[in-house]
């Protein structure tokens, strides 16, 4: 029996933003263009670049308006940028960002800690962030963070994430992404959650944001894909988590949900580069790689296709 794999949601690679976000030391500008520009190489659809978060808060993404100088408009328009207020619009629009992820927590207590303010006032900044990014010609997205759990205030209601989703406030984001932030979702929460949030706006695309803290990183984003997903997000050898959110550790591997979802440029040579590319990052952070995938890739199983240097 052969199987087909026709997977319904896109990988956004997020290694340059949240992977990078707890790593101590730092990746220099060009190497931060090198890698972005062998992912889309590879063919990863979209990426996540940087953070306009404040500098000193976070130091490894400090240099994210020079790689987003450094990057072409047309590699541009795959990437994306963290962002959580208009004034962070407007400086990475200047250096010629055109995609921003306005990023808020359900949870006030992780949003004061997180952005330093209550996700009421993030909600009212929005339309003023919607209206600088029409003006740059850009694309928006609603992010919440916590949409599971959060870790001071615990079990977050999912009525709290659909009120934000259907505030009119929040009406122009092309996307909505649901990010379960500390990685303690199962999959039956995650495919209700996706669900509901996709039948109370119909119009945009869903997209999720998993850590596998718990060990359930592939199958939540599995059972998010089941539930509409458009777009999951991934990260180089699971690097990653919250600096502002104690007990969120390393994102989903993007190595493991390719393996699982098998999208049609992802070949067993496309694996063995990306497996390349990321150790060889990891190796420069003095960092582990958590990827189950990229671990099995390089067994010595050399029957199976997927190995690296294995022929059936």
């Amino acid at each position: 029996m052969t199987f087909t794999y026709t997977p319904a949601a896109q990988l956004r690679d997020v290694t340059l933003r949240d992977g990078l976000q707890l790593t101590g030391k730092l990746l220099s500008t060009e190497r931060k263009v090198e890698i972005a520009r062998e992912l889309l190489a590879l063919g990863v659809p979209e990426l996540e670049i940087g953070s306009m978060a404040r500098p000193d808060l976070v130091p490894p993404l400090a240099n994210t308006l020079e790689v987003i100088a450094e990057l072409t408009p047309e590699e541009l328009a795959k990437c994306w940028v963290w962002v959580a207020t208009p004034r962070h619009i407007e400086k990475a629009a200047a250096a010629g960002a055109r995609n921003f992820q306005y990023c808020f927590s359900a949870s006030d207590s992780h949003n004061k800690a997180n952005i330093g303010r209550t996700t009421e006032d993030s909600v009212a900044a929005m339309p003023r962030a919607v209206e600088l990014a029409r003006d740059c010609g850009g694309t928006i997205q609603l992010c919440i963070a916590t949409s599971f759990t959060c870790p001071f205030e615990g079990v977050i209601d999912p009525e709290r994430v659909l009120g934000i989703a259907a505030d009119p406030r929040t009406d122009g984001a092309a996307d909505i992404v649901i990010c379960d932030t500390l990685g303690q979702a199962v999959p039956a929460q995650v495919r209700q959650l996706i669900q509901a949030v996709g039948t109370t706006t119909p119009d945009r695309r869903i997209v999720y944001h998993g850590h596998d803290t718990w060990g359930l990183g592939v199958a939540n984003t599995l059972a998010a894909i089941d539930a509409g997903a458009g777009m999951v997000d991934g990260c180089l050898g699971g690097l990653g988590g919250c600096p502002f959110a104690p007990g969120a550790s390393g994102n989903t591997a993007s190595e493991d949900i390719l393996f699982a979802t098998r999208p049609d440029w992802l070949t067993p040579a496309t694996l063995a580069r990306m497996v390349d590319i990321s150790e060889r990052m990891l190796g420069e952070l003095g960092e582990p790689n958590r990827s189950k995938t990229a671990q099995g890739a390089r067994s010595e199983a050399h029957a199976f296709e997927w190995v690296i240097g294995g022929q059936a």
